[in-house]
């Protein structure tokens, strides 16, 4: 599976290559729920995100998830609108 590019600390995106999307991953140490949402493209915006969230749309690991900071884990499963996508292995900052 290919990742597109993860946000960094500052909510900036890198690059398009899949190197680049890696390296992103190593730097995270934490990914919240709404930064997942519209990384992966189940969302537009982080509006979009905290309206579907609070909707009740969005389940984690088979569970209603509201709280649109909630912290992920790699191999965490979140699903919205029929599709699931399991959070991939990060490392954290040194």
């Amino acid at each position: 599976m290919s990742l597109p590019p993860a946000p960094d600390p500052t909510g900036a995106c890198s690059g398009d290559s899949d190197t680049a999307a890696d390296g992103a991953l190593e730097q995270l140490s934490e990914l919240r729920l709404d930064q997942f949402l519209k990384w992966q493209g189940l969302v537009g915006t982080g509006g979009e995100a905290k309206f579907r969230i609070q909707r009740g749309d969005v389940r984690v690991n088979g569970e209603l998830e509201q709280r649109r900071g909630r912290k992920l884990q790699p191999g965490d499963r979140v699903k919205l609108a029929g599709q699931e996508h399991v959070v991939p292995p990060f490392e954290a900052r040194r």
